[in-house]
């Protein structure tokens, strides 16, 4: 329910797009997320013990497209809140452009992703439906992912959400792609699409949005698409195994 959360956040505290760009001011050699012996932990589901995430170095730069894999449980979904803002490391820090995140910058700093989570929600409406080419740019991607047939853009609306799950993620992701944010995240997106989706998301999609400068990481398992990737971490038992 990242979009939701999101949503709200930006309801009970607006950040401007020039608020935005204002404390993360683009660096000369572009965008560039960095994380410094970041850890976080908590309780295990299973037992009385506690799963450790880290410590751990990464930095992503800009236009780069970064895969995370590894097995259920190894922290990849965690590593993906620590990024997004949505969970804050007990340990370590982040920075973005070279500026320290904080409790007075992390509303801005969140403003900087678009991501679609493996259990995600769906807004009617489009994202800044106000854009003059917000509904060509939507028609565009609906073509491009099958669902023209299905979803048709009206008043700045999607004109139905009763759909598949393979297709209601679809929607999800073009949603995302309005958003239009310098960095993106996916998470397992492709788990419930046909093999025609799933290549269209790994070789035309993913390299569009790096084409247009943005960063991309995306938690698959698709090894069959591993080398469409920049680069790929793979985490194990919540630290970096030795190899992807």
């Amino acid at each position: 329910y990242l979009e939701a959360i999101q949503q709200l956040d930006r309801d009970l505290n607006p950040v401007s797009a020039e608020a935005t760009g204002a404390v993360f001011a683009l660096a000369d050699k572009g965008w560039t997320l960095e994380l410094r012996g970041i850890r976080h932990h908590y309780p295990s589901s299973s037992d009385d013990s506690q799963f450790v995430l880290g410590p751990l170095d990464l930095s992503i730069g800009q236009g780069e497209i970064l895969y995370i894999v590894g097995g259920n449980g190894s922290g990849k979904t965690t590593l993906a809140m620590l990024l997004l803002g949505l969970y804050r490391p007990d340990e370590g820090r982040i920075f973005l452009n070279g500026v320290e995140i904080t409790e007075a910058n992390i509303d801005a700093y969140r403003q900087n992703f678009s991501a679609v989570f493996a259990d995600f929600h769906l807004f009617e409406h489009l994202p800044d439906p106000d854009a003059s080419d917000i509904g060509s740019r939507a028609r565009h991607y609906l073509d491009v992912l099958g669902m023209s047939h299905k979803v048709k853009v009206e008043a700045g609306k999607f004109t139905t959400l009763n759909l598949s799950t393979g297709q209601r993620k679809r929607l999800a992701l073009v949603s995302a792609y309005l958003e239009d944010r310098p960095i993106y995240l996916f998470d397992e997106w492709a788990a419930d699409q046909d093999p025609a989706f799933k290549r269209v998301f790994y070789t035309e999609l993913l390299p569009e949005l790096k084409s247009r400068g943005k960063t991309v990481i995306v938690i698959t398992h698709d090894d069959a698409y591993f080398s469409c990737a920049d680069r790929i971490l793979k985490l194990q038992d919540g630290h970096r195994a030795a190899k992807a």
